[in-house]
């Protein structure tokens, strides 16, 4: 299983370097196609699809999608919120005409799909198109696998205290700090080797800072994604990535940390 994880791994570092390096379309395209398997994850645990088809409001959340990176490709930001009120309208419009085979629950959870796995992922294309972009987007990646790798090694060495027993009793409050630690301890070592090309405004203390933080969250968004396979009574969402289950089951933290960097970048100049 181990050699397993480590292969699937390796390779989808290599994937998200060649969609991150060349950013622009390369990297709209690859986050479009990562969020449409990633929202059939999701709407496939919750029941908006299953053997006996795709409901309809599953397919306004793929267009909504769609629409989503389509505008931020061609750099439309002001047009994102009139997206999500017209795909908003749409689900309404199916829920009204297709009532009552179509609950307002379903409405609801596709709504929420589009804005947990694509809105949110569109965050890691905002923050590679920000000036130096191209440098701190990693961090997104520092906070979440970085942060998860940390914690898994610190905790199966001295993890003894359950962080949250129900929801993933593997994880320990050990294995929690030394994910943060070691997050910070990661982004501060890019900084340092980075050192006159890290965008302006951001030091190697700031660098550490900002990935402790995006740890700190990225935790809530696994046990997040946990809680959902919980309630659904699924173990993973998918088999797309041996070793580690589905879209869902590797992005679940990054989903999350995404937004935050965006929002500290900002606030730190970039």
């Amino acid at each position: 299983m181990f050699r397993t994880r480590l292969i699937s791994g390796i390779a989808l570092v290599a994937i998200i370097l060649a969609l991150i390096l060349p950013g622009g379309p390369v990297l709209a395209i690859g986050l479009l196609a990562i969020s449409l398997i990633g929202m059939f994850e999701l709407y496939r645990a919750v029941g908006l699809i299953s053997k006996e088809g795709i409901a309809l409001p599953a397919f306004a959340g793929f267009a909504g999608a769609a629409a989503l990176f389509i505008l931020l490709l061609f750099d439309q930001t002001q047009y994102l919120m009139v997206s999500a009120a017209l795909t908003t309208c749409v689900l309404l419009a199916i829920y009204v005409f297709s009532w009552p085979k179509v609950s307002s629950t379903a409405v609801m959870q596709a709504l929420f799909g589009l804005f947990y796995v694509a809105v949110m992922l569109s965050y890691i294309f905002r923050t590679r198109s920000l000036p130096g972009g191209e440098y701190l987007v990693w961090f997104i990646f520092f906070c979440s696998w970085g942060c998860d790798t940390c914690a898994y090694c610190v905790g199966m060495l001295i993890g003894k205290h359950k962080m949250s027993p129900k929801l993933s009793p593997k994880k320990s409050i050990e294995g929690a700090v030394g994910g943060v630690l070691g997050a910070a301890g990661l982004g501060a070592l890019y900084a340092f080797i980075l050192g006159a090309r890290m965008p302006e405004g951001i030091s190697i203390p700031e660098a550490a800072i900002i990935c402790a933080a995006g740890a700190l969250i990225s935790m809530v968004g696994d046990l997040a994604a946990s809680a959902i396979k919980r309630e659904h009574q699924i173990k993973d969402y998918g088999r797309l990535i041996p070793g580690h289950g589905g879209i869902l089951d590797r992005f679940d933290s990054v989903i999350i940390t995404a937004p935050l960097i965006w929002l500290l970048s900002k606030l730190l100049g970039a």
